[in-house]
C-alpha cells in the first residue's frame, strides 16, 4: 500500500463549514486547501486518525466508540451549530492499532468510547470528506504541551501511514485569540508564520525537529502562541514523517481581517510516488 503523508491543518474558526456568510467566506482559501488535498489523495486513505488541539488530557487519550457523539466546544454561534452532526463512522479497531503503537513505544493512552467529534476535527472532515463515510479516530494532546513528547508520539505512529491511514494534525500556526481580533495580531502571526516557512520545508529534518522543540525562541512566539494547545499537533504531525520534505498546502494573509495562517503537507502525494 502507499504511504500516505501527514498533514498538519491551520482549522480555522469554529463550525465555519456549517455557516455562511461574510465569516463563512473568510475561510474560502482554507476550504480550497481541504479540497485540493482530497483530490492529491485521492482514494488512499482507508482511515483518518485526528490529533486535535481541541482534545487536551494528562497523558493521552483516543476515542474508540463505534459512532462518536459531538463536542460543540464554541460560544457564540447560531443555534443551528449547535445541533450539527458529523455521522462519520468512529472506528475501535483503529483505535485499538494506535494504542497498541504508543504502548509498544512506552506512551500510555486510555481508550474513550464516549468522546464526540469536536470542531478541530469535524470542521476540517466536512471539506475533506463531506461523504461521512471515512472511518474517524481523535486522538488527545498531552496537557504538558511538551514538543518533544509529540514529536516521539508522531514517530510511533508512522506505520499507521503504510496502513492506508491519513494522519493529521489538527489546530492553528497562530492562535492568539484576543489579538487576533484586532491589528496587534498581524505583525507576530507574519513573523511566526515566516519561522515556521523556514523550520518546516527548509531546514534540514534533524534541524527541523530540533527547532521544534525550542519553538519558544522563535520569533514572537508567544505573541503567536500564549498558549501552545493548537501548536503541539504540528509536533506529532511532524515527528510521524520526520525525515521527509514539508510543503505548504494552504497560505492566507488575511485570515480574521490581518491574521497570516497556513497549513503544510510531510512526506510525498501518492502520485508523486
Amino acid at each position: 500500500m502507499t504511504r500516505l503523508p501527514t498533514y498538519f491543518i491551520s482549522h480555522g474558526g469554529g463550525p465555519w463549514p456549517y455557516l455562511d456568510g461574510p465569516f463563512r467566506r473568510m475561510f474560502d482559501q482554507l476550504e480550497q486547501s481541504l479540497l485540493d488535498i482530497r483530490r492529491e489523495l485521492g482514494d488512499a486513505p482507508r482511515a483518518v486518525l485526528v490529533i486535535t488541539g481541541h482534545w487536551e488530557e494528562r497523558g493521552f487519550a483516543i476515542s474508540s466508540g463505534e459512532q462518536p457523539g459531538m463536542v460543540y466546544d464554541y460560544s457564540g454561534f447560531p443555534p443551528h451549530t449547535y445541533e450539527i452532526k458529523y455521522k462519520a463512522p468512529g472506528s475501535p479497531e483503529l483505535a485499538a492499532r494506535v494504542q497498541q503503537l504508543l504502548s509498544d513505544g512506552g506512551i500510555a493512552a486510555r481508550l474513550d468510547t464516549q468522546r464526540g467529534y469536536d470542531h478541530g476535527t469535524f470542521s476540517i472532515m466536512k471539506p475533506l470528506y463531506p461523504g461521512e463515510d471515512i472511518p474517524l479516530v481523535q486522538l488527545s494532546i498531552d496537557l504538558s504541551y511538551d514538543p518533544e513528547l509529540h514529536l516521539r508520539l508522531g514517530r510511533l505512529l508512522a506505520p499507521l501511514r503504510d496502513e492506508g491511514v491519513l494522519i493529521i494534525g489538527s489546530g492553528l500556526s497562530y492562535h492568539n485569540l484576543r489579538d487576533a481580533r484586532s491589528d496587534v495580531g498581524a505583525e507576530p502571526s507574519r513573523v511566526f508564520d515566516a519561522w515556521l516557512h523556514q523550520t518546516l520545508t527548509d531546514a534540514s529534518p534533524e534541524e527541523r525537529s530540533s527547532r521544534l522543540i525550542e519553538w519558544e525562541r522563535a520569533p514572537l512566539a508567544r505573541a503567536a502562541h500564549p498558549q501552545e494547545d493548537h501548536l503541539v499537533p504540528l509536533m506529532a504531525a511532524v515527528g510521524a514523517a520526520e525525515n521527509e520534505p514539508g510543503a505548504v498546502v494552504y497560505h492566507q494573509k488575511d485570515l480574521f481581517g490581518g491574521i497570516t495562517a497556513s497549513s503544510f503537507r510531510f512526506g510525498e502525494v501518492p502520485t508523486a510516488q
